[in-house]
């Protein structure tokens, strides 16, 4: 529920920040032009280590870090490590990872809420001698019970007025580990008949024996997220408190355990969530893929998560102009996948170097050539930037074509190779088809040709005009690769919108991974995993982590045209 102050305060940002301000930065120079925080800006990346991070932690990532550089301030990493059941070391360091990769820098300020267990617990004993938390019996199911609904208040537990002493005894003997788990909480005493259902006794302490990644069995009892959240921002000195919309409700909570406890109150801002069509980015479901093996792992190239992005060849400068192009708002919308492609294909249309593969070949002979002779032809890595270099391409009699490349009975309009038509090759000379060889199906497995020794560099010497330019390799000296073709993991915008009965899971892309042989030129052999470069005419492809020496494996990270687009303009 929105506060009176930050109402004021918030109507008070509007008159004094730079005009096209979003709302949160306009809040933060409000503050700083107020003296609010000493002018101080100090953010926080909270993620929870309980899965990988994914598209709509790259939008939290790019705003927290992002601001606090704007204005000269300091960003934290923080683990919400407050739930040992489902968090492991293994995605500590994967978090760690994408946020550095993303350009996220917490110098020396890593944080866990776990590092605070003593305090919260501290807190929590001050709140029982205040009369602001006591021990309940009962269970989950009567809690909620008892909690009401939006219409009808709640009803108060019967053992909500124990006394300090007797909460203050149990507590200590939750913490002792004389209880099962379940048995007994602790709750804020606060008012089973508030309108907002988060403020009616909230639980703040669970008992739950389980082994910490980090505390190992220091603990049985364990601090609830909104408890541990406000109170680690407190302790950490954090001025902005940005969350995403799911937890406007809570800030009150999170107002109140500050003021009740009388220490430092960060301001908590909320902007609404990422939502991409044809992408799912929920944690709870991304495991679901992961865990019933619909995808290869949390780095599949498909998936939305950090590391799938950054295995598919996605430049983290893509993603920052992405979160930069949507912004932040107050209200829910999705956000178009062709945006991100589009962000995607601009960086690497800048940054990435060419070269060439055929993935679905036939074979070119050229007469003319003689026998055994290979030409090294000098060609750029960067069409527009010299600094890029250039690399040496062998030119032999046997090469190989893009199938799609050559029509016996060439459409109108077909710029490409067919019988007696002429075309250039990508850096080499000007070749035309004399005759297509078929096999007894009626396949073309051979298309025999002429080269122009005179065209060398793909110049006609006479003038004469030649549209159609095609890429090539060497067949001699083609290195055979393994070319994972992906393509979207749900072939709907709103996988969530399943048919009757069905779940997202029925909305899962059948196409979304089409393995095939590719043909490189021998430059591409000596790229390292994790570089991405353009195939010319085919599309922006990574090396993969899987590739060997005998066998390099590349992942499509986007095609060169927007077909996606397309689809959803059609509403296909």
């Amino acid at each position: 529920m929105e506060s009176q102050q930050s109402t004021t305060q918030e109507q008070q940002a509007g008159a004094t920040s730079r005009p096209g301000t979003d709302f949160i930065r306009a809040r933060i120079e409000a503050d700083a032009a107020s003296g609010r925080f000493g002018g101080v800006v100090h953010t926080r990346f909270p993620p929870e280590p309980n899965g990988y991070l994914h598209l709509g932690h790259a939008k939290s990532i790019c705003l927290n870090f992002g601001v606090a550089g704007e204005y000269g301030g300091l960003c934290n990493l923080r683990f919400d490590d407050t739930n040992p059941v489902k968090e492991e070391t293994e995605y500590v360091a994967a978090i760690r990872e994408d946020v550095e990769w993303l350009g996220g820098h917490w110098d020396d300020r890593q944080f866990y809420a776990s590092d605070y267990f003593e305090r919260l617990y501290e807190f929590a004993e001050e709140l029982i001698r205040r009369g602001k938390a006591y021990v309940d019996d009962l269970s989950a199911d009567e809690i909620r019970q008892f909690r009401g609904t939006l219409t009808e208040p709640g009803r108060e537990s019967p053992w909500r007025n124990r006394s300090v002493e007797e909460n203050l005894d149990l507590f200590r003997r939750m913490r002792a580990g004389e209880f099962p788990d379940g048995a007994r909480v602790l709750r804020a005493k606060i008012d089973m008949a508030a309108p907002n259902l988060v403020m009616r006794d909230p639980t703040l302490y669970r008992i739950r024996h389980e082994a910490h990644h980090r505390t190992g069995n220091a603990w049985c009892i364990y601090p609830m997220y909104d408890y541990a959240h406000c109170l680690s921002d407190s302790l950490e000195g954090i001025t902005h408190s940005l969350c995403t919309l799911e937890f406007v409700n809570n800030r009150e909570l999170y107002d109140w355990v500050l003021d009740a406890l009388g220490v430092y109150h960060p301001q908590q801002i909320e902007f609404a969530r990422l939502n991409v069509t044809y992408t799912i980015l929920s944690k709870r479901k991304l495991i679901q893929l992961v865990r019933e093996g619909h995808v290869a792992g949390w780095d599949d190239p498909r998936m939305p998560t950090l590391s799938g992005l950054r295995r598919r060849g996605v430049p983290p400068e893509a993603l920052r102009d992405f979160c930069s192009r949507i912004g932040v708002a107050r209200a829910d919308s999705t956000v178009e996948y062709s945006l991100l492609e589009h962000c995607v294909r601009e960086r690497l249309n800048a940054v990435a170097p060419r070269a060439m593969a055929v993935l679905d070949p036939v074979r070119v002979v050229i007469e003319n050539w003689p026998e055994g002779k290979v030409e090294e032809l000098d060609m750029p890595w960067h069409p527009e930037d010299a600094s890029y270099g250039s690399r040496k391409v062998p030119f032999t009699r046997e090469l190989f074509i893009e199938r799609d490349d050559f029509r016996l009975e060439p459409p109108k309009k077909f710029h490409r190779l067919s019988p007696g038509a002429e075309v250039r090759l990508r850096h080499a000379y000007l070749i035309t088809c004399r005759e297509a060889v078929l096999d007894e199906n009626g396949n073309v497995v051979e298309l025999r040709c002429t080269y122009d020794p005179e065209s060398r560099g793909g110049q006609s010497p006479d003038g004469r005009k030649v549209k159609g330019t095609l890429h090539w390799v060497s067949a001699p000296h083609a290195h055979k690769a393994e070319v994972r073709l992906y393509d979207q993991l749900f072939a709907v915008p709103d996988p969530d919108k399943a048919p009757d009965g069905g779940t997202f899971i029925d909305n899962l892309n059948p196409d979304s991974l089409t393995v095939t042989t590719g043909w490189l030129e021998p430059a591409l052999s000596r790229l390292e995993p994790g570089k991405t470069v353009q195939f010319e005419r085919l599309g922006y492809f990574c090396k993969d982590k899987d590739s060997t020496e005998e066998l390099p494996v590349f992942n499509r990270t986007a095609t060169l045209r927007d077909t996606w687009a397309k689809l959803e303009k059609k509403g296909e």
